[in-house]
């Protein structure tokens, strides 16, 4: 009877045992596949990341629409991305066109027949600088023309041929864009339609608990939404205002200025000073002291100050990150994503804080729970 109790034992253990290699060769099998997958999308990584953020960012929208329309949710979703594209896509689109159009000319009116248009511009500032400025650049050893206009002339020039160069990129790789694009649009339609059921799917698949999945979907959206209008929207506002100042002081290049500072106020420690400020600068060496003012004055008491009036509103105290966390957020995802890391980095941060904060969380709930119920069994016996 022993040997017979032991038998069984045997045969029940190396059952388990097998359970468990099959278990383990499972998911690892899944793993794989699952790397694999990913891999296979990595080039559409883009179109993904945009049609996730935009379906985020237009689902009540969408669920306006859907309201009205019940047993039409493909319609409702069509109409939802015609609302996307002529609120979002059709207005960046028309200013990339025009600063595009912008850099070619004023490439050609500055650095055209070999900086003759610099040389002009810095003759004249150096003609009708006041007193205290040449004193100044004398004494920073910058009084000597040649050598301003040589290195004005090469960043100027630096500057110009990389932003000419990527516009060129992107003008070249247009089927490729297209392509993005239309697989964007494609993707964004089911997510509308579908994003419920894939939501759902995903929550029975991942081996973690439901009601943390929720706290963390919802923490996760309620971040997104603010890290993008924080982000985007503060950016454009000050890049529009600064873009409309140089138009009205007839700064040639208004629209391609424009979409540098709002590019540049994505990025912490950076922001739009560094468009404004040389540009009031050279107003005041060039004997324009009102314009010079007036930029000065603008830039810093309105442009300057928009990221700290709107940003609170718009993106909240709870939800905003710390600027060292965009800051680094912003420049990896630039290096991991290209210009998609403008918001991308920003985005995963926010996840990754969401994550971690609600990880926290529960587990300083869970300790300081543990002594009041043995106090209470203690009480209790």
């Amino acid at each position: 009877m022993k040997c017979v109790n032991e038998k069984i034992r045997n045969g029940h253990q190396v059952d388990m045992q097998l359970v468990n290699l099959k278990d383990r060769s499972s998911i690892l099998a899944l793993i794989v596949i699952t790397l694999l997958f990913g891999l296979m999308l990595w080039p559409f990584y883009a179109a993904i990341f945009w049609a996730t953020a935009l379906a985020v960012l237009f689902w009540p929208i969408y669920e306006r629409i859907l309201s009205s329309m019940p047993r039409s949710p493909a319609l409702a979703s069509l109409l939802t991305i015609v609302a996307c594209v002529l609120l979002v896509v059709v207005p960046l689109a028309l200013v990339a066109i025009s600063a595009a159009q912008e850099v070619v000319q004023l490439y050609d009116h500055l650095l055209g027949d070999g900086g003759s248009g610099i040389e002009a511009r810095i003759h004249q500032a150096a003609m009708t600088a006041p007193p205290w400025l040449r004193a100044w650049l004398e004494w920073m050893g910058l009084n000597q023309l040649d050598g301003i206009r040589g290195n004005t002339v090469q960043i100027l020039e630096q500057a110009l041929q990389f932003i000419a160069s990527h516009a060129v990129a992107v003008g070249q790789d247009t089927l490729r864009l297209a392509v993005s694009f239309t697989l964007m649009l494609y993707l964004l339609f089911f997510a509308f339609r579908d994003g419920t059921k894939v939501v759902d799917n995903l929550r029975d698949a991942l081996p973690i608990e439901r009601s943390y999945l929720g706290e963390l979907g919802l923490r996760f959206e309620n971040m997104v939404k603010a890290t993008i209008k924080g982000s985007l929207m503060v950016a454009g506002i000050q890049g529009a205002l600064g873009g409309v100042l140089f138009w009205l002081l007839g700064i040639q290049g208004a629209v391609l200025w424009g979409v540098v500072m709002a590019v540049l106020s994505l990025i912490p420690v950076l922001g739009a000073w560094l468009v404004w400020g040389p540009v009031a600068l050279y107003l005041l060496a060039t004997g324009e002291v009102a314009k010079a003012a007036l930029m000065a004055a603008f830039g810093a008491g309105v442009i300057g100050l928009i990221d700290n009036i709107l940003r609170p509103i718009l993106v909240g105290k709870e939800a905003r990150m710390p600027d060292y966390i965009v800051l680094l957020s912003t420049l990896g995802g630039i290096s991991l994503f290209g210009l998609t890391g403008l918001v991308a980095g920003p985005v995963i941060a926010a996840f990754f804080m969401a994550a971690w904060s609600l990880f926290v969380a529960r587990n300083t709930s869970g300790e300081s729970s543990t002594p009041h119920a043995s106090a209470e069994s203690e009480n209790s016996g």
